[in-house]
């Protein structure tokens, strides 16, 4: 079912139709990637037939169902379970066996995160506390979004300090004072440009920023 030659549009196996997992097969879909969609529900199967390009209700859990599916002609594979911890991770470990290389998968907490990666997933998401830190991030700071990466490191769209007003990146020492470095400038109506030294900036304009996250964290808060 899957090609396994490399493709920007390779087929995914999605587990789980709940709103996690729908969300991330409909997302793949516009994407322009065929999705095999898998719940245990033929309920919620039958919903979403006209939705994917194969929709079928299977035991996750049975390394037998997955095969007779064809799941293990896929290299990517989503788990969207989360509430059922138990079958969430013999859903992962199934997936491990029959070999599939990259296995995504939602965690509802900390411990339920560190028991994925032990039986084989290679990416653990916890898209509620990731959601909930942005968030936080943009209530309390300039800050319009924001990504952190697990090794210290953070993106974030922020708007325009007044110091930076009226000067070009290079006369404003944006660097020099905070740690941070302008990956490039955003003004209305206008596109993306890339930050160069000579960059001149406006009020108004959007700044994307990267850096160590206490530096992005900081710019952002300033007053």
């Amino acid at each position: 079912m899957a090609d396994k030659g490399a493709s920007s549009t390779q087929p995914v196996l999605v587990v789980g139709l709940g709103r996690f997992g729908t969300s991330v097969a409909l997302s793949l879909v516009r994407l322009g990637h065929d999705v095999l969609a898998v719940d245990e529900n033929a309920d919620i199967v039958q919903d979403y037939a006209s939705d994917f390009t194969h929709v079928v209700a299977a035991d996750s859990t049975d390394t037998e169902a997955l095969r007779q599916i064809g799941a293990d002609q896929f290299d990517r594979a989503v788990v969207g379970i989360g509430t059922d911890i138990e079958a969430s991770v013999l859903t992962v470990l199934s997936l491990t066996e029959i070999g599939i290389k990259e296995v995504w998968a939602k965690a509802v907490n900390a411990k339920h995160a560190r028991i994925l990666k032990r039986v084989g997933a290679t990416h653990v998401i916890m898209p509620e506390s990731a959601m909930g830190e942005r968030v936080a991030h943009m209530v309390t700071g300039a800050m319009i979004d924001y990504i952190e990466f697990d090794d210290g490191f953070a993106i974030a769209r922020t708007r325009t300090p007044e110091l930076a007003v009226g000067r070009t990146l290079a006369e404003s020492g944006l660097r020099e004072k905070y740690g941070v470095t302008v990956v490039g400038v955003k003004r209305e109506g206008e596109d993306f440009t890339y930050a160069q030294p000579e960059t001149s900036i406006s009020a108004g304009d959007e700044l994307i920023v990267a850096g160590p996250t206490s530096d992005v964290e900081e710019f952002c808060a300033r007053d």
